[in-house]
């Protein structure tokens, strides 16, 4: 396999950013994971055959494939072949997740792609779906998500002795407090904005007044 990955880097000249795109996984490149699915599907199509563990060679059949000189060897090419089709029905494309929305793949994805990409998908949708929750839920709600979040992070060491909620009337501006440590000698003060804009200067300047009275 790494002979043939070198060889067909050469062969479509690809560039180094060609060569070195990853996958949504970050598991691997494009290029391994396509030319990995190739040989599997050239596997099943019974056009090569194994020699030893990561070796193959082309077939009697695949030799007799070439000699007909196809335009191109693709799944609606390779589907003629009863093997072929046992491994992957013909009209379908592969769906790892039930749930997952529907997804920009077409037939030359690899299962890998269409699985990474279903998972790159509902990471979105899901982020979407909290965003819009936050937009409704109560200040006071937004302002404790806020702490909880900064504190799961790794912000100080638990919610209980490192995490507060200020957000009252009169707070000047502080919405939160993160002690760093046990003894709360060190503090990150915070104000929680739930804007659809930029926070502006006067809002930002008001804050840092309030950090001085803290003596933050």
């Amino acid at each position: 396999m790494p002979d043939t990955v070198t060889r067909l880097t050469k062969e479509f000249r690809l560039t180094e950013k060609e060569r070195e795109e990853l996958l949504p996984s970050g598991s691997e490149t494009v290029f391994e994971n396509r030319v990995r699915w190739a040989r599997t599907y050239l596997k099943k199509a019974g056009l090569i055959e194994p020699t030893g563990r990561g070796r193959f060679r082309i077939s009697a059949r695949g030799t007799e494939v070439l000699k007909s000189k196809p335009p191109a060897i693709d799944n609606g090419f390779l589907s003629q072949f009863a093997e072929f089709q046992e491994f992957k029905p013909l009209g379908t494309t592969p769906t790892p997740l039930e749930m997952a929305p529907p997804l920009k793949v077409d037939d030359s994805c690899t299962p890998q792609e269409v699985l990474d990409a279903s998972y790159q998908e509902l990471r979105q949708t899901l982020a979407r779906e909290i965003i819009d929750r936050l937009k409704t839920c109560s200040p006071r709600f937004f302002e404790r998500l806020v702490v909880n979040l900064l504190v799961a992070m790794g912000y100080g060491g638990s919610l209980r002795d490192a995490g507060q909620a200020v957000g009252q009337t009169g707070d000047g501006g502080i919405d939160g407090i993160i002690k760093e440590d046990k003894l709360g000698l060190d503090a990150i003060y915070l104000q929680a904005k739930r804007w659809e804009g930029t926070v502006g200067r006067p809002v930002v300047q008001g804050f840092s007044g309030s950090l001085d009275g803290a003596k933050a």
